[in-house]
């Protein structure tokens, strides 16, 4: 599992971010409990995030009965959910992976956009964070924009911000956090491997009989099961018995095959730590970033 679950959303929300229950691919159970989970254990402000491709009326409408702040929208044509947003008097928030999907995103009236680079964990597109951002940002002016993709600490969020953008969203590195709902074999194996033991690919998402749309490949850590099947796809399609033995495997708590769904800033993930804390210190560290940059460039104009 890597949704991110109740606890940790109310975790981000009390240490100043804006926490975001994962809604999945709208489990109504799931999302019942979780929501109910964050409502309960934050006075701050929070929000839940859907695929739009999987998601049903009934679902994003018990979810709003909870009064998010904002609901996020993934994957698809937000059009058809965007005015039961708005109605519930929530943000709403658009992730796209392309620019066509940014202008929907404008479109329907969205109050942020997430600008998601390829180097994110997880399903998304395949644009690189650095120059998809400022585009986007260019094109839906005044909307603000967050970065995704590939962004762990107050580095990336400085750099972010440098490129126009009003924040970020970060995935991968809340992975490994005392809240998160993932199991400690897989947070042993983000700890333990880097952004270069990550790719995307549709293998895993086959064998799962995932129905994800196959423009959203999925990045995650390189496995045994991956290494074999990569380049096969159709004949992975066509084999019931193979798919239907890694299915097995994976109930079964098999991490070789496991999908471990993380991003290309997973070098700079290398502990596990409070999502409360982690907040803060993530904006601590870009306002000195920012700061010491700043000085860099006081500096250059006196040298002159």
């Amino acid at each position: 599992m890597r949704w991110p679950g109740g606890r940790l959303a109310a975790a981000v929300s009390n240490g100043g971010g804006l926490g975001l229950v994962g809604g999945g691919r709208g489990d109504e159970d799931w999302v019942r409990r979780e929501v109910a989970i964050v409502a309960a254990s934050t006075e701050k402000p929070w929000g839940i995030g859907f695929l739009t491709w999987s998601l049903t009326r009934s679902v994003i409408e018990g979810a709003l009965a909870f009064g998010p702040a904002a609901v996020l929208l993934s994957f698809g044509d937000p059009k058809t959910f965007a005015h039961l947003v708005h109605e519930a008097g929530a943000k709403l928030i658009v992730q796209v992976t392309d620019l066509d999907g940014a202008r929907r995103a404008a479109d329907v009236g969205a109050e942020l956009i997430v600008a998601q680079g390829g180097e994110a964990g997880g399903h998304g597109g395949t644009r690189a964070t650095l120059p998809f951002v400022p585009t986007v940002v260019d094109l839906v002016r005044p909307i603000p924009v967050l970065a995704a993709g590939g962004i762990a600490d107050g580095r990336g969020l400085a750099a972010a911000l440098v490129l126009g953008a009003a924040g970020a969203l970060i995935g991968t590195r809340f992975e490994a956090t005392n809240e998160a709902v993932i199991s400690a074999e897989a947070i042993d194996l983000i700890l333990a491997r880097g952004g270069g033991d990550t790719e995307r690919n549709r293998v895993l998402d086959i064998a799962r009989d995932s129905p994800w749309p196959a423009r959203y490949p999925a990045r995650t850590l390189r496995n045994a099961f991956l290494d074999t099947w990569r380049g096969r796809e159709e004949e992975l399609q066509a084999d019931v018995v193979v798919r239907a033995a890694y299915q097995r495997a994976v109930l079964n708590g098999d991490m070789s095959v496991a999908p471990v769904w993380a991003g290309e800033a997973l070098d700079l993930v290398t502990e596990v730590a409070s999502a409360v804390d982690l907040v803060g210190h993530i904006a601590a560290h870009a306002e000195r970033i920012l700061a010491e940059a700043h000085g860099h460039l006081t500096d250059d104009e006196t040298d002159r």
